[in-house]
């Protein structure tokens, strides 16, 4: 079956089933009007998915198979269980991307374009899918790196994108979740309430909560925060350089990263 339909497929399922939910049980009242924020949005998720396609010699699951193909990297050097090997490589990109997170917050550069995503001044299912089309570039060549010097199968290359890109959607919805629940499954997985305070106003709110869809990278390496400090229905989402309604457009995102004012 086509990788593409697969991630469109359930890409398109989770987005729906996460949008019913935030309808149904929503976390926080949204501030501006869902219609805009989510045209402008999904509008720049579009234009990454056709940017992406012009641009990338090659995807990640491409790679995968070329390296397959060729038995490079480590893990066609080595002798695993294919279905441990499966989880290991799933694990081990889960830990690149903590990383990789980690490192658009330190590098001011990197923040630039990062910054897009934290712009956002609600935070629903379609935050989790808006970022700089510089940072999905960069993101994917990062990717491909890993996927290649480790060698890692094609199906779970497969496995975790789609995973990834679910668990992105889940984290950044605006669901209410018991709070039972959530201090259970956050032992484990990111959950909403975990990543909502990733996107608090406040830096060093902002800066904890690295990842996106294990919790244990933030237990194991100290950048855990529990709740933030002002609470889930009273902390500001955002950055404090664009406040205004206009910054939500695809046009000024697309220039976020180059205006200093």
């Amino acid at each position: 079956m086509d990788v593409a339909y697969i991630r469109v497929s359930i890409f398109t399922a989770v987005l729906v089933g996460c949008a019913v939910a935030e309808y149904w049980k929503p976390k926080r009242p949204l501030r501006q009007p869902k219609l805009y924020r989510w045209t402008n949005n999904l509008g720049l998720t579009g234009l990454n998915s056709v940017l992406i396609y012009i641009t990338m010699p090659l995807l990640a699951v491409e790679a995968a198979l070329w390296a397959q193909s060729l038995q490079i990297g480590l893990f066609n050097e080595l002798s695993i269980n294919f279905p441990m090997l499966i989880i290991i490589s799933v694990l081990i990109l889960d830990f690149a991307i903590y990383w990789q997170h980690r490192l658009f917050h330190t590098m001011p550069i990197c923040w630039n374009l990062h910054k897009v995503h934290h712009a956002d001044q609600d935070i629903d299912v379609t935050t989790g899918a808006r970022f700089h089309p510089l940072e999905i570039w960069i993101s994917m060549w990062i990717k491909i790196c890993v996927v290649i010097s480790l060698g890692i199968p094609p199906i779970a290359v497969i496995v975790f994108e789609v995973v990834l890109n679910a668990s992105a959607m889940f984290n950044h919805s605006n669901i209410s979740i018991p709070r039972v629940w959530d201090k259970r499954l956050r032992k484990l997985i990111v959950t909403p309430d975990m990543h909502r305070v990733h996107h608090s106003t406040i830096r060093a709110e902002a800066d904890s909560n690295f990842g996106f869809f294990l919790s244990i990278w933030d237990h194991l390496f100290d950048t855990h925060t529990a709740r933030p400090k002002l609470g889930h229905y009273k902390m500001n989402i955002g950055i404090s350089q664009f406040r205004s309604r206009k910054e939500q457009r695809l046009d000024k995102m697309l220039t976020q990263p180059f205006r200093k004012k």
